[in-house]
């Protein structure tokens, strides 16, 4: 686990870094969630680097896709490609956009970011492994804020209509969005039962305890034949102690000194 821990460390310096030198915002949100990506595909998802088109593949959906350079930092150090690829985040010409957009990079499902269809086309996948017999499952990866879209609660409604229990939603309940408390600008409270009353298995757990996370995410699937919800309790800007529960984060954009700040908080890469 304390390697784990070491690559959670690893990515969130990245993440800094990638943000100053690409002069891109939304650093909060990606800190926020790094523990549940380390924990998919380090210690729960089945997948072969090597083989980034495996059908038989575990998907992963960052539906949250303004954080996309969580999910770039991520697959880079899991080896689906070099790290040197990264230098080519939100450079022009270069094939890393600021949200994640199909074939841009291994590893990378579908296009994301435009808030509220991650879990319906998670819950597509699903579906279409069901009918063709493969035995993946599919992570879905979504902000808190996000809840707010209708979309997310029809695709709640379908998931355990169909038994999706290939299907898990991870919502990175941080407690802000872009511009507040998200339980004040939508009444997410209780977000654990509202899963349960829509006919999902939910639980909340503790986002930064990612052995926690991989006991949960390796238990999919359950023997309900349901979906399940897991409610991840973060940290916006998690890992930094400036930037823990700051929503100046949300668009602030590391410079200089930021990183080098962040270098003396989280070590050396």
């Amino acid at each position: 686990m304390d390697d784990l821990k070491q690559m959670a460390r690893r990515i969130r310096l990245k993440l800094v870094e990638m943000s100053c030198i690409a002069k891109t915002p939304h650093l909060g949100s990606a800190l926020s969630c790094v523990d549940i990506l380390v924990a998919a595909y380090w210690g729960a998802m089945k997948i072969d680097p090597a083989r980034p088109d495996d059908p038989g593949r575990d998907r992963f959906i960052l539906s949250k896709g303004h954080a996309a350079t969580v999910i770039y930092a991520a697959l880079a150090y899991r080896g689906f490609y070099s790290m040197d690829y990264l230098d080519q985040y939100n450079r022009a010409g270069g094939k890393l956009p600021e949200h994640p957009s199909p074939g841009c990079a291994p590893g990378i499902e579908c296009a994301s970011g435009s808030l509220g269809h991650g879990l319906s086309i998670g819950c597509g996948m699903a579906l279409a492994a069901r009918l063709n017999g493969h035995p993946y499952r599919v992570f879905v990866c979504m902000s808190d804020g996000e809840c707010n879209e209708g979309t997310v609660w029809e695709a709640a409604l379908f998931a355990p209509a169909h038994r999706l229990d290939n299907l898990i939603a991870i919502i990175d309940y941080n407690k802000w969005q872009a511009t507040g408390r998200s339980d004040e600008i939508m009444s997410l409270r209780p977000l654990r039962e509202k899963w349960e009353s829509f006919g999902w298995d939910a639980v909340d757990v503790d986002g930064h305890d990612i052995g926690a996370l991989i006991e949960i995410m390796r238990s999919v699937p359950g023997k309900s034949g349901k979906p399940t919800a897991l409610v991840a309790h973060t940290v916006k800007g998690k890992g930094i102690s400036f930037m823990e529960d700051n929503n100046d984060w949300h668009y602030r954009i590391a410079k200089e000194d930021d990183l080098r700040a962040a270098e003396r908080e989280l070590g050396p890469a």
